[in-house]
């Protein structure tokens, strides 16, 4: 029998679209998706899977890839209150909570993108800053939302890489610039996380998981977009992609 392409879990996001629209959608950014795909992996959906269902749904996959979003992880879950401008998703908060350790225990690759690595920092017990752009000595790291998405994704501030980390390799050094479109960003770090990646205003920017198996990084930029033209975008992609195909391969090798 050959071998499938290794199953990423891409936890959907929910949003209700319109007035007229009682029962609401589940999404999901098709630059997520495509970027899995060109990895030679397969994204998976779980549409209405909930944090019980987690034990079930986490051993049918080889990887978990959090994904930004627009909305904001709700801010009673690390102690504060929540904006009256934001825009929250608490069936995907809820999902998110429990998947995140259940994957880390799992040693199940774990990726978390923007929202993504918020997510991470949350259920591992940190904060958020609220709005970065509002704290002292902190630039605004939100995107030109007026603007063309070439200009929204394009690179736009430099990222300081821990010597000899990972994202260190898979940049080519220990600066890189990056994309920024945030309005949250971690304030204090989740158990376990290690800051590997700091903007200049020291802003974490990337964490790596201590002490577990496999691969168990984050981001807060957008690696995803257009990778293919940025190696260390593209690098980092890869690295959690072959991840993937080594947790997939047990499995495998059990059913032949």
């Amino acid at each position: 029998m050959s071998a499938h392409k290794p199953l990423v879990w891409l936890p959907a996001c929910h949003r209700h679209l319109n007035e007229f629209d009682p029962g609401g959608y589940t999404l999901l950014a098709d630059r997520y998706a495509a970027a899995v795909c060109q990895l030679g992996l397969q994204p998976i959906l779980f549409p209405m899977a909930g944090a019980e269902d987690v034990p079930d749904l986490l051993p049918l996959v080889d990887g978990v890839l959090l994904t930004g979003s627009p909305s904001n992880v709700e801010a009673t879950r690390f102690g504060s209150t929540a904006l009256a401008t934001d825009l929250l998703d608490p069936r995907r908060d809820r999902l998110t909570m429990a998947l995140v350790p259940a994957a880390l225990a799992a040693g199940t690759p774990l990726f978390g993108v923007c929202r993504g690595l918020q997510e991470m920092n949350v259920a591992l017990g940190g904060s958020l800053y609220q709005e970065v752009h509002v704290e002292l000595g902190v630039m605004d790291h939100r995107e030109p939302d007026d603007e063309p998405l070439e200009v929204q994704f394009a690179e736009r501030h430099e990222v300081l890489l821990t010597p000899g980390s990972d994202f260190a390799r898979w940049a080519g050094g220990e600066r890189a610039m990056v994309n920024s479109l945030h309005g949250q960003g971690i304030k204090r770090l989740g158990r376990g996380l290690v800051a590997e990646g700091h903007a200049p205003d020291g802003l974490v920017e990337a964490v790596r998981v201590e002490g577990v198996r496999g691969f168990a990084c984050g981001v807060q930029w957008h690696p995803e977009w257009q990778h293919d033209r940025n190696p260390f975008y593209q690098r980092t992609l890869e690295a959690f992609a072959e991840a993937c195909r080594a947790h997939g391969r047990p499995r495998e090798g059990a059913g032949q």
